[in-house]
C-alpha cells in the first residue's frame, strides 16, 4: 500500500439534488469527463452523507441493493437503475487495515453514491462500497479517520466523500438554476479561500471559524465527508477545485481533489 504510483486522488463531490441523477448539465458532464481523465480504480468507496450510524461501517455485499433514500420526486427518478457489484474482499481489507471499522453485509448503496457514479462510471462494472458516518465522532475524529485511510488511496481505490459543503434545505429554491443567494455565495467563497490556503484546521473547527456556519451547515452530515478527503489528501500538493457552482440557490456543488 506504499506504491504511490497507483495512487488515485480522493475526491469530495458535491452531489446536490437526487435529480442530478437524471440531469444533463455542466455538473453531470464534469463528472463524466473527470472519470475519463484518471486511472480506472479497482473499487470506489463512497463516504456517504446519507448513512449515519453508531460506529463506522463499510458495506460488504457482493451485490448491494440500490437504495432510493428520498421521496416526493418524479417517477422517472425511481426508475433509474444503477447496479454495480460490491466486494466483500475489499470491505474486509479496509476493515482489517483500520481498526474500528465493521463490515455491514446487508446495507445497500444510497444516492450519495449511485447518483454520482452513474455519470462517472455508467457501465456499472467497478465495485462500489460505502462508508458510514459515526454520529458519535467529532469533526476532528472524522478527519483523523480519513488520515488512517489515506494509504489505501495508493492501492488503486478511489475514495469519494459525497455531500455538500453548503447545504441548507430550509432556505432553498426548487429551481435548479435559481441565482445563488448572497449568503450562500459568501459561505462558498469562505470555503474556497480556506481550501486554497490549505487552512485545514479552520475547516475542521468550522463551528468556531466559519462565519454564520449554522445557516450554511444547519446539520453537518453533508459537510463531514469533506473532512475525510482532507485527511486523505496528498500533503505535498495543493487541494484542487474541480467544479464550482451553486444549485437551488443554496447548495454548493464545489468538488475538489485531494
Amino acid at each position: 500500500m506504499d506504491n504511490t504510483s497507483n495512487r488515485i486522488s480522493p475526491l469530495f463531490i458535491g452531489h446536490g439534488s437526487p435529480m442530478n441523477a437524471i440531469a444533463s448539465n455542466s455538473y453531470t458532464h464534469f463528472l463524466a469527463s473527470y472519470a475519463q481523465s484518471i486511472p480506472s480504480p479497482k473499487a470506489v468507496v463512497v463516504i456517504s452523507a446519507h448513512w449515519q450510524s453508531r460506529g463506522t461501517f463499510i458495506t460488504g455485499s457482493d451485490a448491494p441493493e440500490q437504495i432510493y433514500d428520498f421521496y416526493g420526486f418524479p417517477d422517472d427518478l425511481y426508475r433509474v437503475r444503477y447496479a454495480p457489484p460490491g466486494t466483500k474482499t475489499i470491505a474486509q481489507q479496509v476493515a482489517s487495515f483500520v481498526s474500528g471499522i465493521s463490515v455491514d453485509s446487508d446495507r445497500g448503496i444510497d444516492h450519495a453514491a449511485w447518483a454520482v457514479l452513474m455519470h462517472m462510471y455508467s457501465k456499472a462494472t467497478i465495485p462500489v462500497l460505502e462508508l458510514s458516518l459515526d454520529i458519535h465522532k467529532s469533526p476532528q475524529e472524522h478527519f483523523l479517520l480519513g488520515q488512517r485511510l489515506q494509504a489505501l488511496c495508493n492501492d488503486g481505490i478511489l475514495f469519494i466523500g459525497s455531500g455538500n459543503m453548503v447545504h441548507n434545505l430550509r432556505d432553498i429554491s426548487f429551481e435548479d438554476d435559481e441565482p445563488p443567494f448572497p449568503w450562500a455565495v459568501a459561505a462558498d467563497a469562505w470555503l474556497k479561500e480556506k481550501l486554497e490556503l490549505d487552512a485545514i484546521q479552520e475547516l475542521i473547527d468550522y463551528e468556531r471559524s466559519f462565519p454564520n456556519y449554522k445557516r450554511s451547515i444547519p446539520t453537518n452530515e453533508h459537510y463531514l465527508p469533506l473532512l475525510y478527503i482532507l485527511g486523505m489528501r496528498d500533503t505535498i500538493k495543493k487541494l484542487k477545485t474541480l467544479y464550482e457552482a451553486i444549485q437551488n440557490g443554496s447548495i454548493s456543488m464545489r468538488s475538489i481533489a485531494g
